[in-house]
């Protein structure tokens, strides 16, 4: 994810939580084409649109960014999302900052449903929300839809993403995540022949079918307006464990126009594979979702916080770095071996902290 360097989405959402104000400098200055990209431009719109009185100041090549930030607004918000990352790069940011804002959050966005560098909407909702259900932030408007899918380059996907406001966030042990029992999916295919998903599906199944028979692949198919600019297709995987974790894996299309073309069987049996990786990696949160499961762990009442996960991507151990900054704690880390002759994957990483009593600073909610 976080291969690309960018004007730090994490340290811009680590300092509108702490309130601690962040000037980034030398963004890509040695480049050719310095400064920020266009959708780090707007992705910083997306945040002063859910603050208030928030200042950026941004120097005249972009190499230079100040942000001071305001107080969390929520409210309903409307964004354009920059088509050259996905919505999911604008959504991860907001799944942290939306239950500390002072009223519900009911954000729009628009660009990018699904493509092969971010996480997409699909991975989101079905491990992201779930993951933060175990931190108590859930309720009547907890949800996140996918009402027209957009493919890369073109775009033309939207989402809504609704969250309710939490007071504090209970600190959680999450230690056992169990054995895998169900493995759920969503094969999609926008603009070509609906063949494409159940080609997806079968090839997908063939891999999947040897370890677990509960195995449900969706097939969805939008045509019309609500199936973007750009043709594509893809898969999302997610594994359920016994205890109610998900590890997900997932595969998009090649961007119309960028590179070679994929047979959907390969994307099928490719995407099994990646989920199985997963699931040896392990842990109770899977990688993509590991740096929203700290957070969460560093922002919890003054409690002792564990999370068992897999191997730390490198991602992760930047964002640790940024937590230490901004909220001054550490975790202890402790690599946990599995024994020879259980079959429990790769190594494993237990984290431990003791959260910061953060709290929702607006006034006390009903």
């Amino acid at each position: 994810l976080a291969s690309i360097p960018s004007a730090d989405r994490p340290r811009l959402v680590l300092s509108t939580l702490s309130g601690k104000r962040v000037k980034i400098s030398n963004i890509r200055s040695k480049e050719d084409n310095p400064g920020l990209r266009d959708f780090e431009a707007s992705f910083i719109r997306l945040l002063d649109k859910v603050t208030n009185g928030s200042r950026i100041e941004i120097n005249q090549t972009g190499s230079v960014l100040f942000y001071q930030p305001g107080l969390l607004q929520g409210g309903s918000v409307e964004h354009d999302c920059n088509t050259q990352r996905s919505i999911g790069y604008y959504l991860e940011a907001l799944l942290m900052l939306a239950p500390f804002m002072k009223t519900s959050l009911k954000a729009t966005l628009r660009g990018v449903t699904n493509d092969p560098i971010d996480p997409t909407v699909d991975v989101l909702k079905s491990t992201a929300l779930p993951l933060m259900k175990k931190f108590g932030i859930d309720g009547e408007g907890f949800d996140l839809k996918v009402v027209k899918r957009g493919m890369a380059p073109g775009g033309g996907g939207e989402v809504v993403f609704t969250c309710p406001v939490r007071r504090t966030i209970r600190p959680v042990q999450l230690m056992d995540p169990g054995k895998i029992k169900r493995i759920r999916g969503v094969a999609y295919s926008v603009r070509v022949s609906p063949q494409m998903a159940n080609r997806i599906v079968e090839s997908a199944r063939g891999v999947l079918n040897q370890f677990i028979p509960d195995i449900y692949i969706y097939t969805d198919h939008m045509k019309g307006a609500n199936s973007g600019k750009s043709p594509g297709f893809g898969l999302t995987l997610v594994a359920e464990t016994l205890n109610g974790f998900f590890l997900s894996a997932e595969m998009s299309s090649t961007p119309q126009g960028q590179g070679d073309p994929m047979l959907p069987e390969d994307l099928g049996r490719n995407c099994a594979k990646l989920l199985l990786e997963e699931v040896h990696r392990g842990g109770c949160v899977d990688s993509s979702n590991q740096s929203l499961a700290l957070l969460l762990m560093t922002l919890g009442q003054q409690d002792v916080s564990k999370v068992l996960l897999g191997p730390l991507s490198p991602y992760t151990i930047e964002f640790l770095r940024h937590i230490r900054d901004f909220f001054q704690i550490m975790f202890k880390v402790e690599v946990r071996k599995p024994l020879e002759d259980e079959r429990k994957g790769g190594d494993k990483v237990l984290m431990t902290c003791v959260g910061v009593g953060y709290s929702n600073i607006n006034k006390s909610l009903k």
